[in-house]
This record gives structure tokens, sequence and C-alpha cells, in this order.
């Protein structure tokens, strides 16, 4: 039986801002849930207040509202849409399904005769009001941990005494663990309690029994409406009980767990999802299972929703979770609809997995100073990479290569700790970099069993992780000459990186890179498939490994290897990587849309990315997806084996930009503006030098490359200075200081942190207006895209600020100098492409304060005010298809637009919550006024010095 005939008109909401707990793997179910209602001809109609996504383009929805998520909003929505016959909120996870709630508790749905799908109200309830789910796992006869609900601190209390601590505490409708969290010491209960019942919408907390060191494991699922149910896949926490799954080590499949149990779980699992309630859609379950003989299973919780993992088991597996669950929800029926990868075999079938999934989130502590970096119940985590291998080694290998945290890999850099207190405390309190103490630990010899006692992860992790220390010894005894083929081979088939490998030998990373080259030793590509290789698949999403050669009956020697090389032109898009502060899904956005605008050029796409939250990293985005880490050695092995015109690098933000260096040095065609005027920008002293040249007005600045020339460089250049490193992303480093004492204080930090590096002292010019633009630039013509004004004032990174389009307060005189500025600059780097420019006004002087020639973050903000495609506009530009003569430019916007940061300071309790030159915002929302009248501009307007912070 096919799809409802009755749904022709469907409401999607989207997930808002990115926040820490809700990013941008939201964005890639509501994306997919679009593209898969509108191939079944249903109107799709969107409200989300996002403007960096790609989910709210043009190319998405027929109907994209940009509004605040608010049930005023759904009301004018209704209205201007009569017809939309149902609500789907299961896409944008927890903000959504909070909206859907309160729009049926306020009667919205009914009034308008919109029916919800995809999701049961009822089971929405059951399952956040932990009281009553608990009830129903009693019913069910699921076990649970000991746990009680308190609505009041008294009551709180008495369920301490009852329970004694350890405790968990667990705020009800909260989102990415808001308000939990876990109580060793009594003296810190009343503290604990009273914030968890404070941040519940329903001031309510569930209390139960720390089930610590248990190990934890999550299942994805879906059902149709006949009841059929799948498990997608199975991941498990490296890290046991007690870490929230965000900010866990997780894997796929599960890797100790054994079948009985596994088989206990997944019917436990599907009992669970039915029991829940009547609807046809995703599901995410979550288990703890005790680490002895027994085998105890718990339930955790249960979301009746597309979660966070289902991004990464959609990534994992290549089954797409929220494209299906969407199919569902209008009816279709799992055994209807086909695997999106074989398109020979059904949905129903469930996906098996011959390679390991290891997922490792990404933090940004250093942007919250004084932050607790310790991890626990509540979600602290920026982003996440995901590393495919053969096997768990180089799986974890090649996710620890994607971080991008300047480590190559585990160990064997010289970076890692060496002090047996230190090392003993770091394992103790889990923090972000417990995936690296845990090889320093065993590297200094300390047992598996100590540390198995300290940590709780299951001894089978840890063992491997003493193979790879037992092969780092071996392979240290050997010089590059004496280096066997098996030993290499073994290495890189671990996951060890060239650069890894060169650091044991005390040899250069390009002589490992040439050694294994001569011995045959090269990556292979593997399909991700869904079925083990069972049944053919089409879709080209790859993975790299090493494999020891295939002999034939005649001799005949070969490396099998899944990826073929096409004779089309081809061009390589370079990812941003994880997700953090200063490098977010708006780059995402920009691949996108540069992968787009290639293939409508005729080229072959080719992605490579590592972050399995995207929209970019879907298997049929690109023409071919390598799910690689975007770091040198993989990128360049496979432009090797696929040849590609070019590689564009000005899309991913400041991870491809970084890798430009190296393809230029190896002859690699850059698209676009070359390396070299790319580093110039980049170089603040040569910038500078090209500003004077072209008469071209700048703060008065100094380059300093120790504390005693910066203090020098201050009494040419007086106080306030602003003191920023070079090739730096978000404002990594910046600080403004007013005097000796402290800028000494800051130069030594900063050159312990990042050596050798050049720091640019500027002259901070106090009170100034900041403003930016973005351009294309074709390397004759300009055209400027759109200026904007910063409502807060100068020395508050641009990534912090409100920022208004077009401006609401420069004049006709300093406008000119803004345009002026921008062509000359263009075209005096060469620019071909993006450029984004930022300035400082002060006395009707406009300053330039830096420019970028590359996407910016505020690209998809003014595409998305002015309703124009520039990232493809710009990307035919870079591949000299198209001049800027040859567009027509028509950008429609009545009023103003402002882009509005959103921060994740609840997420760290006491941070100094002031802003500054470093980037701390998480994301941003879009909010358009008809005249600045409107008093949300006032607002805006009225509080815009509030948090200047020296």
């Amino acid at each position: 039986m096919p799809r409802r005939e009755d749904l022709k008109s469907i409401l999607i909401i989207g997930s808002g801002p990115i926040v820490i707990g809700q990013a941008c793997e939201f964005d890639y179910s509501g994306s997919q849930a679009l593209r898969s209602l509108k191939e079944d001809g249903i109107e799709t109609i969107l409200i989300n207040s996002n403007p960096a996504t790609i989910m709210t383009d043009p190319v998405m929805a027929d109907h994209i509202y940009l509004k605040p998520l608010t049930t005023k909003s759904i009301i004018e929505i209704l209205k201007k849409h009569p017809n939309v016959d149902a609500v789907l909120p299961t896409m944008g996870g927890q903000t959504a399904l909070n909206l859907c709630i309160e729009a049926d508790d306020k009667g919205i749905w009914e009034d308008f005769g919109v029916e919800i799908i995809g999701v049961d109200i009822d089971a929405i309830n059951i399952t956040e009001d932990r009281e009553k789910f608990r009830e129903l796992m009693t019913k069910i006869g699921v076990g649970m941990a000991p746990q009680a609900t308190a609505t009041s601190f008294l009551k709180g209390k008495e369920i301490a005494q009852e329970f004694g601590f350890p405790l968990v505490i667990r705020a009800s409708f909260t989102l990415g663990g808001a308000g939990a969290s876990i109580v060793y010491d009594p003296k810190d209960f009343d503290r604990l309690l009273s914030h968890g019942l404070e941040v519940s919408p329903i001031h309510e907390v569930m209390i139960d029994k720390a089930m610590m060191g248990w190990k934890e494991y999550e299942l994805e699922l879906l059902r149709d409406k006949n009841d059929n149910v799948v498990i997608i896949c199975t991941i498990e926490n490296m890290d046991p009980m007690g870490i929230h799954t965000g900010d866990s080590i997780t894997v796929a499949p599960a890797m100790t767990l054994s079948d009985r149990t596994f088989q206990r779980m997944r019917d436990m699992a599907i009992h669970m999802m039915r029991s829940i309630g009547d609807f046809a859609g995703g599901c995410n379950v979550q288990f703890a299972v005790s680490p002895d003989e027994k085998e105890d299973i718990i339930a955790i919780e249960i979301n009746p929703r597309v979660s966070r993992s289902s991004a990464l088991a959609s990534k994992a597996t290549g089954y797409p979770i929220a494209k299906i669950a969407a199919k569902l929800a209008i009816g279709y029926t799992l055994d209807e609809l086909e695997n999106q990868i074989t398109k020979s075999t059904s949905a129903l079938f469930e996906p098996t997995l011959d390679y390991v999934i290891v997922k490792i989130p990404r933090w940004n502590f250093d942007k919250f100073e004084g932050s607790d970096r310790t991890l626990g119940l509540q979600m602290k985590s920026v982003g996440e990479v995901m590393g495919i291998g053969r096997s768990f080694q180089e799986a974890l290998h090649k996710a620890t290569q994607s971080l991008e945290i300047k480590r190559n890999g585990l160990g064997a850099d010289g970076k890692g700790y060496k002090d047996y207190d230190t090392i003993i405390q770091k394992l103790k309190v889990p923090s972000w970099d417990r995936v690296f103490v845990i090889y320093d630990a065993i590297q200094l010899g300390i047992p598996l069993k100590t540390i198995n006692d300290i940590t709780k992860i299951d001894m089978w992790f840890l063992k491997q992780y003493e193979e790879l220390h037992y092969l780092e010894q071996e392979i240290s005894k050997h010089t590059i000459e004496s280096l066997s083929k098996s030993l290499l081979l073994e290495a890189k088939q671990k996951g060890f990186a060239d650069r890894q490998i060169a650091h044991m030998l005390d040899c250069w990373e390009s002589e490992v890179h040439a050694k294994r080259v001569d011995l045959g030793i090269n990556r292979v590509y593997k399909l991700v498939d869904t079925c083990a290789a069972e049944f053919k698949a089409v879709t080209p999403y790859y993975y790299s490994t090493f494999e020891e050669e295939i002999e034939t009956p005649d001799g005949q020697r070969f490396v099998a290897n899944d990826s073929i090389v096409t004779d089309k032109k081809k061009i390589v898009v370079l990812g941003s990587g994880p997700n953090r502060i200063g490098q977010g899904i708006e780059f995402d956005y920009c691949c996108v849309h540069g992968v787009l605008a290639a293939a409508e050029c005729g080229y072959e796409t080719i992605m490579i990315n590592c972050n399995p939250e995207t929209v970019s990293t879907d298997f049929d985005t690109a023409d071919k997806l390598y799910f690689e880490p975007v770091f040198w050695e993989h990128i360049y092995d496979i432009i090797r084996h696929e040849k590609p015109e070019g590689v564009i690098v000005q899309l991913g933000g400041q991870t491809a930009l970084k890798l430009a260096e190296k393809l230029d040095k190896y002859g690699i065609n850059i698209i676009g503006t070359s390396f070299k005027s790319l580093d110039l920008a980049e170089d603040r002293g040569s910038f500078s030098t090209l500003l004077k040249d072209n008469g071209i007005p700048y703060p008065r600045f100094g380059v300093a490359e120790t504390a005693d020339e910066a203090l020098a460089l201050a009494d040419e250049l007086n106080f306030p200075l602003l003191v920023r490193p070079s090739y730096v992303l978000g404002g990594q480093g910046m600080k403004i200081v007013i005097n000796k004492e402290e800028l000494e204080a800051h130069v030594v930090d900063l050159l312990r942190k990042i050596p050798n590096n050049k720091l640019l002292l500027d002259h901070y010019l106090d009170g100034a207006i900041e403003a930016e633009a973005d351009a294309i630039c074709d390397g004759e013509e300009v055209y400027i895209i759109g200026i904007m004004e910063h409502i807060e004032p100068c020395g508050i990174h641009s990534g912090d600020s409100n920022a208004t389009l077009p401006p609401f307060n420069l004049g006709e005189f300093v406008m000119q100098q803004i345009k002026d500025h921008t062509r000359k600059i263009a075209l005096a780097l060469n620019t071909v492409g993006l450029i984004n420019i930022q300035f400082a006004i002060k006395d009707d002087m406009v300053y330039i304060i830096e420019a970028n020639p590359r996407a910016s973050r505020t690209v998809p903000f003014i595409a998305k005010a002015y309703g124009e495609p520039y990232v493809n506009y710009a990307t035919k530009v870079m591949l000299g298809e198209k001049k800027i003569k040859d567009f027509t430019f028509n950008p429609k916007l009545e009023g103003f637009a402002i882009k509005q940061p959103v921060f994740s300071f609840n997420k760290f309790p006491n941070v100094n919550k002031n802003l500054g030159p470093e980037m701390k915002s998480t994301g941003e929302s879009i909010l358009f006024i008809d005249s600045l009248k409107d008093d949300e501009f006032y607002n805006l307007y009225s509080r815009r010095k509030m948090y200047l912070s020296k």
C-alpha cells in the first residue's frame, strides 16, 4: 500500500541556530526530509531561523520562512498556507518537538486542521516525562536504574537520603543534557538539585542511582505503519556511563557485546519502541550494560525522533535514516522503499558493516576561559569527526587525525604527557584529551588493569591501544632504510600516518611516503555499501585503507580498489572538517553550493570531508564522496588517484585554506585565487605593505616575534593595542591590552601556545564603528554582494556581532570609501572568487582591519537576505566558466536583515560572558525588520556596548 494521497502539503519545523547540544545534524536530517518529500511531489513549507544552513536554501523547500521558532510564526505561516495538511516535527531536534508540543497545547494544529505525522505527541510526553516512562518500562518488564521524580527541593532531598551517593540528576524536557549532573559528594547536592529544577521548563528532575562504570550503547531504529522494524545501527560508547553520548567516543558496530546480549538488547529496543505509541518513523534507544559476565541490561532513555546519533548512523551505514523516516511518515512501508545504496534491495534490509566507524567529539574549551573542562552528563562538544577503517585501530587513528588540534594521531608526535601524576589525574577526570592520554599512560608503562580500574573503559579497547604502542616500539628500532615492507604495511593498516612513522624513524614525512610508494604500499578505496558487499552498490561513497596484495593463479599481483577513475574532467572540493567556534555550518553550505555549481559546469565533483553531521558528506551531494580526514596525506593520495583539474580551497574555511601551501608546493592547481594571494592576505606585514602601496588607510601596526619586540613596539604605537597572531581562526588568541603588564603576559602566553608565530600589534581604534563587505571578483571586475554594519563597536569579533544588512548608520561618503577600498583590495590581491573585508570607521575615515580572499561566515546570510545564489556564481567565476558581467544580479530585500549571534554560555556557568576580539558564538539566526523603529532593533542597539571586554 503506497503513500497517503491526502497529504499534499507538509510543514517542517527546523532546529534554529546551532547551539551546543543541537548542531548541524538536524540541518542534515531536515534537508534529507525535504528532498524526500519533494520526490513524492509534496509541497514543502519550512520554518527555520538559521541563515547559515543549506536547509534554508531555496533549492530545498517550496516555501521557506526564516522566522523565529515561535507559535506566533507558526500561526502566521498557517494563515498564509491554509492548505497545509500535516506537520513533521521530528527532523528539528528537541527545539522542533518542543515547539510542536506548545502549538498542540494551544490548540493551533486543531484550529487549522493540521495533523502531526512521524511521531505521536503521547509518545513524546511518555519519553520526556521520566516518571511516566519509568512506569511504562516497569509495566513491559524492561529494567531501569533505581530512580524517582522530584518536583520540589524537599522531595529531592528525601530521594537522595533513600538512594545514597553517587547520584544522577536529570532535568525533564531539556536539550543536550542541560541541567544534568553526577553528584559524588553530598555537599554538592543542594546546589545541583536547585540548578536542575530551575533549568527544567516544568521544574522537574529525575534522580537516579548512578550506574557508574557500566557500558553504554545506542540503537537506531525505524518502524513503519505495518509495524515492521529495522535496526539500522548499534553504536557502542568507548566511554562508560557518566559521560553524555554527544561527548563520548563512539564506535560502530558494537565491539564488546556478546551475541546473546546483543539479541536481548535488540528485542528490548523493539519492544520499547512498540510500547510508547503507534507512529511511523525513527527512534533512538540508549542502554547500559553491566561490565561483568552477567551483562545485565537496563534502559536509559528513548527518543521518538531523528536524533544526533542518527546522522552518525546514516553516515556510518550509508542508510539515510531521515530520508526513509520522512517516507514512512507519509505512509510508505519499509518493504516498498528501495535501499538507497544498492537500489536493488529494499529498505527493510538491515545494514551490515564490513568496516569500523569511530566518532570523536570536537570541543572548544579554549574559547571559554576558566570553563570546567570535565566531561559529564551535560554535553559540551561543538562538533564531531568520524573515521572509517578496516579495523578499530585504523578508524581511531583516522578520527584523531581529523580533529585538527595539531595532533597527527595517537602518540608518535612528541606531544604526549610524560609525567605519571599528570597522566593518572587526567585518567581520573574525563576530559577532551583522554583519547590521547590513554596512549600516554600505556607508553609510560602504567598497567592496563590500572587504566581499566580508573576509567572503566573496556579492556578490549585498551588492548587495541596497547598493540599500537608495541608496534610503535618495534618500528622505532629501525631506520627508514632498514624498515621492512611487512612492518610498514602493518603500521599503515593500523592507521599510523606517514608523519607519525617519520617521527618514529627520525626522518622526513616525504621519505616515508616515497618509500611506501616505492614498495607499492598504496591506499585503496572501498565502498560504504550497507550490505558488506553482498549486493552491488551503486553509490560512490568511499573510505581508504591498506591491503595485502592478492595473487591470482596466473601469478598476477594486485590490490582490490573499488574507486574506478573516470576520464571526465574533475574538481575536488575540500570540506571544512569538524564544526567548531569560528568555523561552522556556513562553510558546509558553501561547499555544497560549490559542488552543485561545478556539476552544472560539466565537471565530475569530488568531495573530501570527515564531518558526519553535514549535507556535504551526504552520499549523493557530489559525484564521489571520500569520507576521509582533511589531512594532507589523505588528500594527496586521493589527488594522485583521481588526477583532478584542480582543488577548490576557498569554500571550506580555514581548514581547507591551510592546505593551500602544500597543494601549491606539490604543483597541484588551486582553483580561483592563488596560494600566493591567499598567503599575502594572511601575512599581516605583507598585506599592510599592499594597503600602503594602494593608498588605503589602516591602523598603525607593527610585527613582533618576541615579548621584548612587542614591548618596544608599544612605545611607538600607544595603548590600547590589539594583539593577534597570524594564521588563526575565529580570532583565536586576539586580545585588546591597555598596559605593558597585560601586553607582556599575553604575548608570552601566545608564543607558548603557538610557537614561532608572528604577532601583529595594531593601535586599537577605540569607539570605532565596524563594518564588513563580501564581494565576488573575477580578476578584472568586482561585484560587492553585501555591506554590513555591526551594531556592536569595533573590538568585538565579527562572528559575535549583530550585523545589519544594508548598513543603518553610514553616510554616503563612508559607503563610497568602503566600495572603493573593496574593489582596490580585491584586484590588488588578484582575487578570483570570493573575498571578505573588515573595516573600522572613525571620524568618517575607513580603515582596513583585515581581508580574507575566501568564502566568509556571512556569505550564506547575505545570499538568504537577498535571495541570490552567490556561491554558485562565485564558483563559476573560480572555474573560469563565467565573468561578473555574465550574471544578472537582482538582490531583493525590503527593510533590513540582521544576523544575530547565538551563544552557548549556559553550558559553562562560571565563564566570563564578556565579548571581545575572540569569537565565542556557536551559531546564528536571521531577523528581518521593516524599519529601524522596530523594537527588536532598538533593544539590540541600546545594549551594544554592554559586553565589550578589553
